[in-house]
């Protein structure tokens, strides 16, 4: 069965840091690209971040550059988000996704809000 598991969210204050991790379980992590997207209600999921399976190329929204940076251990099958100088338009649902060819997998997502 595939499984993406987040975690790491929460409440932090504007200009605190949050890491959020996805474990992966079902399928063959390495050979995955991984992607971070965020939602808020009534808008479209939007991608945040993107790792390429190899982990030696991350792409970044125009919105986080500088601000968040995203990795992977393909020895433990997770990816993670680290996201620093946080604001309360970065307040969203967090969802993890691994995608390779027409196969793409979806977690469950963990809530980021970002608020004083």
């Amino acid at each position: 069965e595939v499984q993406l598991v987040e975690s790491g969210g929460g409440l932090v204050q504007p200009g605190g840091s949050l890491r959020l991790s996805c474990a992966a379980s079902g399928f063959t992590f390495s050979s995955y690209h991984m992607g971070w997207y965020r939602q808020v209600p009534g808008k479209e999921r939007e991608l945040v971040a993107h790792i390429f399976s190899g982990g030696g190329s991350t792409n970044y929204a125009d919105s986080v550059k500088g601000r968040f940076t995203m990795s992977r251990d393909n020895a433990k099958n997770t990816v993670y988000l680290q996201m620093n100088s946080l604001k309360p338009a970065d307040t969203a649902v967090y969802y993890c996704n691994a995608f390779r060819g027409i196969f793409s997998f979806w977690g469950q997502g963990t809530q980021v809000t970002v608020s004083s």
